[in-house]
C-alpha cells in the first residue's frame, strides 16, 4: 500500500511539471512559405509529397518514405499539419517528427 500510495504522490507532483511547458514553438513566417519549405525539407530527405489540403486555418501536407532504391515499396501515408495562429500571425507545426521538425527551423531561419 505505501509503493502504491507513494507513486501517486510522485505523479500528482509530476504533473504541474508537465503542464508548465511552453508549447510547440512559433514560426513568424507566412503559412505559404512553411509549406514551400516543409516540401522541399521531404524531398530532400528522401520523402514523396503526395498531397497538401487546406482545412480551415490548417495546412495538412501528407507524405511517404519513398523506397530509396531498394525494392521495398513506399511507405504509409503520414501528415503533418502546420497551422496559423489567426491572433500572432504566426506558424506552429503540429504532429511533426523531430528531424524533419529540426530541418525545417533551419531552413526557415
Amino acid at each position: 500500500m505505501k509503493r502504491f500510495a507513494f507513486l501517486a504522490l510522485a505523479l500528482l507532483a509530476a504533473s504541474p511539471l508537465a503542464a508548465q511547458g511552453r508549447g510547440p514553438k512559433r514560426y513568424d513566417v507566412t503559412p505559404d512559405r512553411a509549406v514551400v519549405v516543409t516540401k522541399d525539407v521531404l524531398v530532400h530527405q528522401g520523402y514523396d509529397v503526395v498531397r497538401v489540403e487546406t482545412v480551415g486555418n490548417d495546412q495538412v501536407v501528407w507524405y511517404r518514405r519513398g523506397n530509396m532504391g531498394r525494392g521495398r515499396g513506399k511507405g504509409p501515408l503520414v501528415r503533418m499539419v502546420i497551422r496559423r495562429d489567426p491572433v500572432q500571425n504566426k506558424v506552429v507545426f503540429l504532429e511533426t517528427p523531430g528531424l524533419l521538425l529540426t530541418a525545417i527551423e533551419a531552413r526557415l531561419k
